[in-house]
């Protein structure tokens, strides 16, 4: 049996479990932590509604942080812009297969399996799917997971812009993409955050409730 069917909820900030009311389910759907005074819900409120509007976002941030540059590089002998991908080919040109491997991996692989998760399990949820509950659990932790790697590349840059800076002869920039790429880790951060993994044991008839 499930903590809901027993009008249980789970305090966000202290983890205490909050025995819910029948006539205060029904009418307001949260109650007050006891222990810390913290706003318990039964389901996080829009769920799937801002877990969507959060990917949407991402997704549309995730365009320009590909196309344009993460980093300018300022030599003597010019100016030279590198995007992800013409980095990642640039370490495989040289022979740093492990480096380019990490950066295609962290900046273009884990992003998008992210985003493609979550709307999957938005989609699922929202269809009143009820079986492989398991599997969206674990491919949602999967997204808790992997997301700290997606921030590889803007440490790369912020690293390089501190140490690279050699007066008139050497010195890096941080480009339009890496602002773009740094949204793009944000919000799907933010959606993983806004997505309730609760919903994914309710009923259909719970979903539209």
């Amino acid at each position: 049996m499930r903590a809901v069917d027993r009008n249980l909820g789970s305090c966000p900030v202290c983890h205490q479990l909050v025995r819910f009311p029948k006539q205060r389910r029904a009418q307001e759907n949260y109650a007050l932590c006891p222990r810390c005074g913290s706003e318990v819900t039964l389901r996080k409120p829009a769920s799937l509604q801002n877990t969507l509007a959060l990917v949407i976002a991402s997704i549309l941030f995730y365009v320009p942080a590909n196309l344009l540059p993460m980093m300018h590089v300022h030599t003597f002998a010019g100016i030279q812009s590198d995007t992800i991908m013409s980095g990642v080919l640039y370490f495989l040109e040289t022979g740093s297969y492990l480096i380019g491997f990490v950066i295609f991996v962290a900046s273009i692989f884990v992003p998008i399996l992210k985003m493609l998760i979550l709307l999957y399990l938005v989609y699922s949820v929202h269809q009143g799917q009820t079986t492989r509950q398991k599997e969206r659990r674990r491919l949602y932790l999967l997204t808790e997971v992997i997301g700290r790697w997606s921030m590889v590349d803007v440490y790369v840059v912020s690293i390089m812009i501190a140490l690279v800076h050699f007066g008139g002869l050497s010195e890096i920039r941080a480009g339009m993409g890496a602002l773009f790429f740094l949204l793009v880790v944000i919000f799907t951060m933010l959606a993983a955050m806004a997505f309730d993994p609760r919903l994914i044991w309710d009923t259909p008839k719970e979903h539209h409730a």
